[in-house]
Protein backbone atom coordinates (compact mmCIF):
# COMPACT_ATOMS: atom_id res chain seq x y z
CA UNK A 1 0.00 0.00 0.00
CA UNK A 2 1.68 3.19 -0.65
CA UNK A 3 2.10 6.05 1.18
CA UNK A 4 -1.18 8.32 -0.33
CA UNK A 5 -3.39 5.27 0.19
CA UNK A 6 -1.74 4.89 3.90
CA UNK A 7 -3.03 8.51 4.14
CA UNK A 8 -6.63 7.80 2.69
CA UNK A 9 -7.50 4.86 5.05
CA UNK A 10 -6.29 6.99 8.27
CA UNK A 11 -8.47 9.52 7.32
CA UNK A 12 -11.15 7.21 6.95
CA UNK A 13 -10.41 5.42 10.12
CA UNK A 14 -10.58 8.70 11.75
CA UNK A 15 -13.62 9.88 10.62
CA UNK A 16 -15.59 6.57 11.58
CA UNK A 17 -13.90 5.41 14.74
CA UNK A 18 -14.28 7.43 17.55
CA UNK A 19 -11.02 5.30 19.85
CA UNK A 20 -9.02 6.22 16.65
CA UNK A 21 -9.63 10.38 17.05
CA UNK A 22 -9.16 9.32 20.81
CA UNK A 23 -5.69 8.16 20.03
CA UNK A 24 -5.10 11.09 17.77
CA UNK A 25 -5.46 13.26 20.90
CA UNK A 26 -3.29 11.17 23.02
CA UNK A 27 -0.64 11.27 20.31
CA UNK A 28 -1.28 14.99 20.33
CA UNK A 29 -1.13 15.03 24.48
CA UNK A 30 -4.56 16.67 24.98
CA UNK A 31 -5.00 16.35 28.78
CA UNK A 32 -7.22 13.88 29.63
CA UNK A 33 -7.02 11.89 26.55
CA UNK A 34 -4.91 8.73 28.18
CA UNK A 35 -6.89 8.93 30.91
CA UNK A 36 -10.29 8.49 28.94
CA UNK A 37 -8.86 5.59 26.77
CA UNK A 38 -7.87 3.79 29.89
CA UNK A 39 -11.15 4.46 31.63
CA UNK A 40 -12.96 3.11 28.14
CA UNK A 41 -10.47 0.02 27.56
CA UNK A 42 -9.36 -1.36 31.39
CA UNK A 43 -11.83 -3.20 32.16
CA UNK A 44 -12.55 -4.80 28.68
CA UNK A 45 -8.38 -5.54 28.64
CA UNK A 46 -8.47 -7.45 32.08
CA UNK A 47 -11.56 -9.67 31.29
CA UNK A 48 -10.41 -10.86 28.22
CA UNK A 49 -6.69 -11.25 29.58
CA UNK A 50 -7.73 -13.16 32.74
CA UNK A 51 -9.24 -15.80 31.06
CA UNK A 52 -6.28 -16.37 28.51
CA UNK A 53 -3.73 -16.07 31.48
CA UNK A 54 -5.55 -17.37 33.72
CA UNK A 55 -5.21 -15.27 36.38
CA UNK A 56 -6.69 -11.99 37.71
CA UNK A 57 -4.03 -9.88 38.84
CA UNK A 58 -1.60 -11.45 36.27
CA UNK A 59 -4.52 -9.52 33.86
CA UNK A 60 -4.28 -6.17 35.57
CA UNK A 61 -0.41 -6.20 35.42
CA UNK A 62 -0.64 -7.05 32.07
CA UNK A 63 -3.36 -4.71 30.58
CA UNK A 64 -0.79 -2.06 32.59
CA UNK A 65 1.70 -2.96 30.66
CA UNK A 66 -0.56 -2.65 27.53
CA UNK A 67 -1.39 1.06 28.38
CA UNK A 68 2.11 2.14 28.77
CA UNK A 69 3.43 0.42 25.46
CA UNK A 70 0.36 3.05 24.17
CA UNK A 71 1.69 5.78 25.76
CA UNK A 72 5.19 5.13 24.93
CA UNK A 73 4.32 4.28 21.08
CA UNK A 74 1.55 7.61 20.72
CA UNK A 75 4.03 10.44 19.08
CA UNK A 76 4.47 7.47 16.47
CA UNK A 77 0.58 6.44 15.98
CA UNK A 78 -0.69 6.38 12.65
CA UNK A 79 -4.58 4.84 12.54
CA UNK A 80 -3.86 1.67 9.94
CA UNK A 81 -6.80 -0.12 11.76
CA UNK A 82 -9.48 0.22 13.90
CA UNK A 83 -8.03 0.86 17.42
CA UNK A 84 -9.33 -1.73 19.34
CA UNK A 85 -7.74 -3.95 16.82
CA UNK A 86 -4.13 -2.47 17.14
CA UNK A 87 -4.64 -2.43 21.41
CA UNK A 88 -5.55 -5.79 21.33
CA UNK A 89 -2.79 -6.58 19.15
CA UNK A 90 -0.78 -5.53 21.59
CA UNK A 91 -3.00 -7.24 24.37
CA UNK A 92 -2.35 -10.37 22.62
CA UNK A 93 1.66 -10.68 21.90
CA UNK A 94 1.86 -9.48 25.46
CA UNK A 95 -0.86 -12.34 26.86
CA UNK A 96 1.18 -14.89 24.21
CA UNK A 97 4.77 -14.39 25.40
CA UNK A 98 3.99 -13.81 28.98
CA UNK A 99 2.13 -17.63 28.72
CA UNK A 100 5.49 -18.71 27.16
CA UNK A 101 7.38 -17.10 29.60
CA UNK A 102 5.74 -19.36 32.23
CA UNK A 103 6.09 -22.77 30.85
CA UNK A 104 2.36 -23.80 31.57
CA UNK A 105 -0.90 -24.02 30.83
CA UNK A 106 -2.83 -21.16 33.54
CA UNK A 107 -4.08 -23.21 36.48
CA UNK A 108 -6.50 -20.78 38.01
CA UNK A 109 -9.91 -19.40 37.03
CA UNK A 110 -10.69 -15.67 36.06
CA UNK A 111 -12.24 -15.57 39.15
CA UNK A 112 -9.66 -16.32 41.38
CA UNK A 113 -9.21 -14.11 44.90
CA UNK A 114 -6.08 -13.08 46.76
CA UNK A 115 -5.51 -14.28 50.02
CA UNK A 116 -8.03 -11.88 51.31
CA UNK A 117 -10.56 -12.73 48.98
CA UNK A 118 -10.87 -9.10 48.06
CA UNK A 119 -10.99 -10.33 44.34
CA UNK A 120 -13.89 -10.78 42.30
CA UNK A 121 -14.70 -13.05 39.82
CA UNK A 122 -14.45 -11.55 36.11
CA UNK A 123 -18.10 -10.28 34.57
CA UNK A 124 -16.54 -11.56 31.09
CA UNK A 125 -18.65 -15.29 31.21
CA UNK A 126 -21.55 -14.44 33.64
CA UNK A 127 -24.47 -15.58 31.61
CA UNK A 128 -27.18 -12.94 32.70
CA UNK A 129 -30.52 -14.57 34.09
CA UNK A 130 -33.84 -12.69 34.52
CA UNK A 131 -35.14 -14.72 36.90
CA UNK A 132 -35.09 -13.20 40.50
CA UNK A 133 -35.63 -15.95 42.64
CA UNK A 134 -32.62 -18.06 44.69
CA UNK A 135 -32.51 -21.13 43.02
CA UNK A 136 -32.33 -19.32 39.34
CA UNK A 137 -29.93 -17.16 40.74
CA UNK A 138 -27.39 -19.92 42.12
CA UNK A 139 -28.60 -21.60 38.92
CA UNK A 140 -26.93 -19.05 36.81
CA UNK A 141 -24.32 -19.00 38.84
CA UNK A 142 -23.53 -22.57 38.53
CA UNK A 143 -23.76 -22.50 34.59
CA UNK A 144 -21.42 -19.09 34.47
CA UNK A 145 -18.85 -22.01 36.65
CA UNK A 146 -19.40 -24.43 34.08
CA UNK A 147 -18.55 -22.28 31.06
CA UNK A 148 -15.39 -20.81 32.67
CA UNK A 149 -14.48 -23.99 33.12
CA UNK A 150 -14.94 -25.11 29.80
CA UNK A 151 -13.18 -22.20 28.38
CA UNK A 152 -10.52 -22.63 30.66
CA UNK A 153 -9.41 -25.72 28.91
CA UNK A 154 -9.00 -24.11 25.42
CA UNK A 155 -5.28 -23.72 23.66
CA UNK A 156 -4.37 -19.60 24.22
CA UNK A 157 -5.10 -19.18 20.71
CA UNK A 158 -8.41 -20.67 21.03
CA UNK A 159 -9.31 -18.77 23.66
CA UNK A 160 -8.22 -15.32 22.36
CA UNK A 161 -10.20 -16.19 19.11
CA UNK A 162 -13.07 -16.99 21.11
CA UNK A 163 -13.13 -13.80 23.90
CA UNK A 164 -12.30 -11.63 20.63
CA UNK A 165 -15.46 -12.52 18.70
CA UNK A 166 -18.05 -13.01 21.80
CA UNK A 167 -16.74 -10.23 23.25
CA UNK A 168 -15.68 -7.66 21.16
CA UNK A 169 -17.41 -8.85 18.64
CA UNK A 170 -14.57 -8.74 15.83
CA UNK A 171 -14.77 -9.64 12.70
CA UNK A 172 -12.78 -12.97 11.31
CA UNK A 173 -10.48 -10.29 9.45
CA UNK A 174 -10.00 -8.43 12.56
CA UNK A 175 -9.15 -11.06 14.56
CA UNK A 176 -6.68 -12.32 12.09
CA UNK A 177 -4.65 -9.17 12.63
CA UNK A 178 -4.83 -9.10 16.53
CA UNK A 179 -4.04 -12.72 16.20
CA UNK A 180 -1.65 -12.91 12.92
CA UNK A 181 -3.69 -14.93 10.72
CA UNK A 182 -5.76 -15.08 8.02
CA UNK A 183 -9.53 -15.05 8.07
CA UNK A 184 -9.73 -18.51 6.82
CA UNK A 185 -7.70 -19.33 9.71
CA UNK A 186 -9.75 -17.77 12.17
CA UNK A 187 -12.72 -19.08 11.26
CA UNK A 188 -11.54 -22.68 11.50
CA UNK A 189 -9.71 -21.64 14.72
CA UNK A 190 -13.19 -20.34 15.87
CA UNK A 191 -14.60 -23.43 14.55
CA UNK A 192 -12.73 -26.28 16.42
CA UNK A 193 -13.03 -24.24 19.85
CA UNK A 194 -16.79 -23.81 19.50
CA UNK A 195 -16.94 -28.14 18.51
CA UNK A 196 -14.48 -28.12 21.97
CA UNK A 197 -16.96 -26.16 24.37
CA UNK A 198 -20.27 -27.76 23.09
CA UNK A 199 -18.73 -31.12 23.35
CA UNK A 200 -18.00 -30.14 27.00
CA UNK A 201 -21.19 -28.08 28.01
CA UNK A 202 -23.40 -30.36 26.15
CA UNK A 203 -23.76 -33.41 29.10
CA UNK A 204 -24.61 -30.20 31.35
CA UNK A 205 -27.08 -28.80 29.51
CA UNK A 206 -28.53 -32.58 28.66
CA UNK A 207 -29.03 -32.79 32.56
CA UNK A 208 -30.17 -29.49 32.93
CA UNK A 209 -33.39 -30.59 30.62
CA UNK A 210 -33.58 -33.44 32.47
CA UNK A 211 -33.98 -32.03 35.61
CA UNK A 212 -37.70 -32.15 36.98
CA UNK A 213 -39.90 -29.09 37.14
CA UNK A 214 -39.93 -27.10 40.36
CA UNK A 215 -43.46 -26.32 39.61
CA UNK A 216 -45.90 -28.17 41.96
CA UNK A 217 -48.18 -30.35 40.59
CA UNK A 218 -51.83 -29.87 39.85
CA UNK A 219 -54.39 -31.70 42.34
CA UNK A 220 -55.38 -35.41 40.76
CA UNK A 221 -52.44 -34.90 38.17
Amino acid sequence: MSRGELDVLGRQLEARDPDVRLMIQIRDDVPGAFEAMVSRYQDRLVGVLSHVVGNLEEAEDLSQDVFLRVYKARKGYRPRAKFSTWLFTIANNLAMNHVRDKGRKPAASAGSTGGDGSRGESPVLAVPGREETASAQMRQVELSEVVREAVAVLGEDQKMAVLLSKFEEMSYAEIGQVMNRSPAAVKSLLARARNELRERLEPYLEMDEAAPSSKPRAAGG
